[in-house]
Order: structure tokens, then C-alpha cells, then sequence
């Protein structure tokens, strides 16, 4: 499978979900920093958050949709606009939860088409309400779902996760999950293995096929910017030889033994520090030897 990213320069955010579940609150919240019960319309207007302002530095519009205000024709047209869209539900409301399956992710997947690579965020308000979490249940949805990016439970009173579930939104958006992680097979893709492999390459600058103390510190200052202290370095060096017993060679840690680790976020983070959209171009037969040669590194 080939894919083919492109730079977003703004982020339009949709919010869904049944009526009274809190979406024109978690707006309302994320603009004003402030929860009024007594003053929340029906809808909410189109937002523009500027770029200076967000985390990921790009313009992002914020939707709210309103069943009780607009049409499903309406909804259609927006669902085709959305760069990410937003399911709410209240995790006091289990009718709430039950339309997520009965009606929200099949109206954008016959909207979009089942395979469609539009990201959808499950976002559970009102948590203020409750002493329980709805996560298990949820999370559940995204073996079934791959186009769930992940789930998040939030309150639009308290302003619980409200900051954070705009971010992932973002993030979902800018930095897509489904050219690295195929989430059927609950693996990374080849294209991922493979730009991970290169990175292990490039840091080898010995080429012995292992990653030394130094060549490790400076894997780390460059895609974690912070250093690695030498007790952590030798925890690190610990967990991979009972995780792989080839993971570590002569003291130095070899691409198996950065391979297994579970810690799939670690890897996103790692790529995106030498630019997703470069690594991913390897397999356009695209040259990264101009991008990284300022780096100094051999390729």
C-alpha cells in the first residue's frame, strides 16, 4: 500500500454527537477558559483558533454541529469538510454511547466510504458527573473501527482535557497514525519498519551494526531533545535483553533490540523528529541525502 502525505496548513475540527451531550460547551470552554450552564446556545459559530495560539502553530476552525439546528444534508456536507471529526458522547448517558455505533460511525463511513482515512476521535464529557470511566468500552470500538485515532474523556464544566482533546485533534490531522500503524493487525506498517530501520542507520556512524553509549546519547538529544543519563542508558540496556536476547551486542543495542519495544508512540515521536513526511518519501523512491546532509550523517 502506497500513501501519500501532504502539509495541512490549517486543521478543521468537526464536533457531532447526540443533543445535550456537551459539544457547544467543550467549545465554549476551550475559547473562554470558563463554564456558564446558563448561557450555552443551541450551536455555536464557526471558530478560528490562529495559528500563534495552537500547539502545532497552524489556523484551526472549530465546527459545531447541531441536529437540533441543522439538517442531515447539512451534517453530509460537513462531514466531507472535516479534517477530523469529533464523536460526543456524555458518560452519563448510555443512549449516548449507543449511537455512536448506531448511527455516527455509520453515517461518516457512507459518507466518506468504509475505508476511508478520515481520523475520528471519541470524546466522552461530562466526567465532572460521574466516579467511573467509560474508556473499556470505548476503546473497545477501535479494534472494530480503525479509524478511531484514540479516546479521550473530558470535562466541559471543569475544563478537564478540554485543552488536550483540541491537541489530539491536531495531531490526528498533522501527524496521522495510518501510514505507520495498521491498526487490524495491530503492528506497524513495512513503510514504518523501514524508515525506523534507516534512522538506526544513521546513528550507526561506526557501522557495526549496533548503537553504542555515544551514538545512543545522541539518538536521544536529537529525537527526544534531553539527554540520557548513563543509569538510565544501562535500565534501557536491561529491559531489551528480557525483551530480545539479541537485543544488545558487545554493549551496544542492536536493531532488534530497538525494534520490539511496545511503546508505538515512542516510534511516532522518533520519526517525528526527522520530518514524517521525508522518511515516508523513501518509498517514493525520494533522495534524503541533500535533507540530511547538513546533519552530517552518512546515508
Amino acid at each position: 500500500m502506497q500513501f501519500r502525505t501532504q502539509i495541512r496548513r490549517d486543521v478543521r475540527i468537526l464536533l457531532v454527537g447526540e443533543p445535550g451531550v456537551g459539544k457547544t460547551s467543550v467549545i465554549l470552554s476551550l475559547v473562554s477558559e470558563d463554564f456558564n450552564e446558563d448561557s450555552v446556545p443551541p450551536k455555536c459559530e464557526e471558530i478560528t483558533i490562529p495559528a500563534d495560539v495552537t500547539p502545532e502553530l497552524v489556523p484551526t476552525l472549530i465546527v459545531d454541529y447541531s441536529a437540533q439546528e441543522q439538517t442531515e444534508t447539512e451534517l453530509i456536507e460537513e462531514i466531507h469538510k472535516a479534517h477530523v471529526i469529533c464523536i460526543v458522547y456524555a458518560v452519563n448517558d448510555d443512549p449516548s454511547i449507543d449511537k455512536i455505533t448506531s448511527y455516527w460511525l455509520p453515517i461518516i463511513q457512507h459518507t466518506l466510504g468504509k475505508t476511508h482515512r478520515i481520523p475520528v476521535i471519541l470524546v466522552g464529557n461530562k466526567v465532572d458527573l460521574v466516579d467511573y470511566t467509560t474508556m473499556e468500552i470505548v476503546v473497545s470500538l477501535m479494534n472494530e473501527y480503525p479509524e478511531i485515532e484514540t479516546c479521550i474523556e473530558c470535562s466541559a464544566k471543569t475544563l478537564r482535557n478540554i485543552s488536550e482533546l483540541f491537541f489530539y485533534s491536531q495531531k490526528a490531522v498533522l501527524h496521522p497514525t495510518a501510514p505507520l500503524y495498521n491498526s487490524e493487525k495491530k503492528e506497524l506498517t513495512s513503510e514504518c519498519k523501514k524508515a525506523l530501520e534507516r534512522i538506526f542507520r544513521i546513528f550507526d556512524l561506526n557501522n557495526d551494526a549496533t548503537l553504542d553509549d555515544m551514538e545512543m546519547y545522541a539518538f536521544q538529544k536529537f529525537c527526544y531533545d534531553s539527554p540520557l543519563q548513563p543509569q538510565a542508558l544501562d535500565s534501557v540496556k536491561l529491559i531489551i535483553q528480557r525483551n530480545a536476547v539479541d537485543g544488545v551486542f558487545n554493549n551496544g543495542i542492536t536493531l532488534h533490540g530497538k525494534g520490539p519495544q511496545p511503546d508505538f508512540w515512542k516510534k511516532l515521536e522518533v520519526l517525528r523528529s526527522f520530518d514524517l513526511r521525508i522518511f515516508l518519501a523513501i518509498f517514493d523512491q525520494v533522495s534524503l541525502r541533500s535533507k540530511f546532509r547538513r546533519l552530517n550523517f552518512s546515508i
